[in-house]
């Protein structure tokens, strides 16, 4: 059968495991690049997240790449801040990690939409996705920068006929939306495991479209959202 736009990132999937089940640094990061030419075809409407996306695998293959035994394992980045107490920093990995995975959330999510309605215009689906996702860890500005960049979205029908050149898009596109995200849940939950120290309740929620967490400091009393910036 011949393959589809999706085809790259599907085959990629397969490898993101180690064989004892530990996430492998660069297969995780090469499916993310995999999805950027089907990113592509949403032109300008995706270039404020394709650029995320690229800033954030950069950071973290240049991590890589500068001890691929060391950083195999994608967690081992964050476990290293973790202990040197710099996970928390802008430039850090593990903030690049957590960055890169909301991003993946919003391409899956707008991948859902556009697959269940099917009587939404691109920018609909972009809309909706961005408002179950990215938008609550956005301010002001970035917020209104991606409004504005979602009304230049192309047309559906033009986009669809784009991205169906050959092979069972809608197919591949549906097994990208099942397969994709448990990866993506695996790092939230992570991240939040990590984070929480042993003064902290740890605490773990699901809703239909994201993952939430929380977690509760004693000395303070105040509840902090794992969704604030690290």
């Amino acid at each position: 059968m011949e393959g589809t736009v999706f085809t790259p990132s599907l085959e990629g999937m397969q490898h993101i495991r180690s064989p004892q089940g530990e996430m492998l640094t660069k297969p995780f990061l090469d499916v993310c690049k995999l999805i950027l030419p089907v990113i592509d075809k949403f032109g300008t409407a995706m270039a404020l997240v394709k650029r995320d996306i690229g800033r954030n695998t950069s950071r973290l293959e240049k991590k890589y790449q500068s001890d691929p035994f060391r950083y195999n394992y994608l967690y081992n980045m964050v476990k290293e801040e973790y202990e040197c107490k710099s996970a928390k920093g802008s430039t850090s990995c593990t903030n690049g990690i957590l960055w890169l995975t909301r991003a993946m959330d919003f391409i899956v999510e707008l991948f859902r939409n556009l697959l269940a309605h099917p009587d939404w215009s691109v920018t609909d689906a972009c809309t909706d996705a961005y408002g179950k996702t990215l938008k609550k860890f956005h301010g002001w500005i970035a917020s209104s920068s991606f409004t504005v960049a979602m009304k230049l979205a192309p047309d559906r029908k033009k986009f669809m006929e784009v991205i169906t050149c050959k092979g069972d898009v809608r197919g591949d596109m549906e097994k990208f939306c099942l397969t994709f995200p448990p990866y993506l849940e695996e790092n939230h939950k992570f991240l939040v495991r990590k984070i929480c120290s042993k003064m902290y309740l740890f605490c773990y929620t699901t809703n239909p479209y994201m993952q939430q967490s929380c977690f509760l400091n004693f000395e303070n009393d105040i509840i902090y959202s794992y969704w604030n910036d690290l």
